[in-house]
This record gives structure tokens, C-alpha cells and sequence, in this order.
């Protein structure tokens, strides 16, 4: 390794994924990786047995964080960044559509100190399953992304990205809901660091299976993008309170 790290924080933003999040967190538990690791899951607002499932994995569990209400992924990444104590973070959904096996190929640019940042991009591989309406979205995103921001990415909106801690430092980020995917991506190459993208699988689901990002978060992305553009103002400090494992 370049540097030494040792400890990557894993944040798993989690809403009503009662079916998944349970082997989600086993599948990061059996990944055999050259660093130590904690889970930070911060359940926000489930109305269905996933705070059960949560409080079946406790032990597993670094932190967990209960949001009383739906406030939105961003808001919900946004504490998860406050309780990390790791070198390294890197970002965990709480379904099944990426596969934490591919966590050492993530972190492998970060060990060898040729990025700080990194990104798993799902059209890196050509066996992946994407809709064409969700392939032509996201190219469309990422396009405009390259445009503005001169970031050379192939997937802007993935959901597996990985930084440092030092560069998580400088992001400054406001979003409440999906629109911090966007938000992340134009902060990071504000900051200066270039982003390097790794090939992932992906193995999508519907809406009728749990899929909840839709058409407008896409406009609303699209947004963002040019929101932080032109919008370089810091972030309101925002303090949360330490978490403690919910009984």
C-alpha cells in the first residue's frame, strides 16, 4: 500500500428494504478485506419490519441510527458521514443491485495512492442489465456532468462510491434526498480530485420490487448539477448526536 488505512467506514442509508438489508450487511461481513471495517446504518424512517431486521443484526452493527421520519438518502448520508470514523468511506445501498465482493477492486486505487476518489461504474461492464430508459437517463446525467464539471466519468450516478476521509472532509453537501448522487460527484470535482471509476456488476430491480428513484429525481439531479455549479457557498454545519445501538 502507498498509505497506510485502517479502517474503512461503510454507510448503508436504509428505507423500507426489510427483504435485503439483512443480507446485505452478512454479504459485507464474509468480504475479507486487507483493512478493518464498521457499519454505519442509518434506518430512515422505515414504516415496515426493516428496523426489526436492524435490531437482528445489532452485533454486526458499529452504529445505528433510527430516523423517526423519512427525510430523505441525503439527509441519511449526510449523518452516516458525522459518525465515521474511518480512513475510508465508501457508500452501501440497502438492496441487492451491487455486490460488496467488489469492495477490494474499489478500494484498490485508494491503497495504491493513485486516487483518492473512486467510483464502481456499472457501464464499464456490458453484461449489466440497464433499462434502456434508465441507461439513456443516466448517460444523459453523466454527459451533462462531464460538460460542466470536465470529470471524464462513464457513471455519474452510481451508487457505490468511495473517498478518503480527507476528501469527504471537503464536500460540503446539503441534499436531503437522491439528489445528493449529483451533489457528491460536482463537490468532489470542485474540490479538485479526479475521480477514477472501476468496472462493477449491477443486477437492477423494478419499482414493483422496491426500486424508488424515478423520472423526476432525474430533473431534479439535472438541477443540482447546475445548482452547484454556479451556487460555490459553504454548507450549514450541521451536528447530530452521537448514535447509540437501538434495543
Amino acid at each position: 500500500m502507498h498509505k497506510q488505512f485502517n479502517l474503512l467506514s461503510i454507510i448503508i442509508p436504509v428505507y423500507n428494504e426489510e427483504s435485503t438489508v439483512g443480507e446485505v450487511i452478512e454479504r459485507i461481513l464474509k468480504v475479507e478485506l486487507p483493512i478493518a471495517k464498521e457499519i454505519i446504518v442509518i434506518d430512515d424512517g422505515s414504516n415496515d419490519s426493516t428496523p426489526a431486521r436492524l435490531r437482528d443484526n445489532l452485533t454486526n452493527i458499529t452504529h445505528l441510527h433510527l430516523n423517526p421520519v423519512n427525510i430523505g438518502k441525503g439527509a441519511a448520508i449526510r449523518i452516516g458521514l458525522s459518525f465515521a470514523k474511518g480512513d475510508i468511506i465508501l457508500l452501501q445501498d440497502a438492496d441487492l443491485e451491487l455486490n460488496p465482493n467488489e469492495y477490494l477492486n474499489l478500494l484498490q486505487p485508494i491503497f495504491e495512492g493513485t486516487s483518492s476518489v473512486v467510483y464502481g461504474s456499472r457501464f464499464l461492464k456490458n453484461n449489466n442489465r440497464v433499462t434502456f430508459s434508465r441507461r439513456i437517463a443516466n448517460r444523459a446525467l453523466t454527459m451533462v456532468t462531464n460538460l460542466i464539471y470536465h470529470s471524464g466519468l462513464t457513471d455519474m450516478e452510481t451508487a457505490y462510491k468511495v473517498f478518503t476521509t480527507e476528501a469527504a472532509k471537503k464536500l460540503d453537501l446539503r441534499a436531503n434526498r437522491f439528489e445528493i448522487e449529483p451533489e457528491i460527484t460536482a463537490r468532489i470535482c470542485q474540490a479538485g480530485y479526479r475521480i477514477r471509476e472501476v468496472p462493477i456488476s449491477y443486477c437492477p430491480r423494478t419499482a414493483s420490487e422496491g426500486k424508488k428513484i424515478n423520472w423526476q429525481d432525474g430533473i431534479k439531479a439535472l438541477l443540482t448539477l447546475f445548482r452547484c455549479r454556479f451556487d460555490n457557498r459553504q454548507a450549514k454545519t450541521i451536528k447530530y448526536d452521537e448514535p447509540t445501538k437501538q434495543q
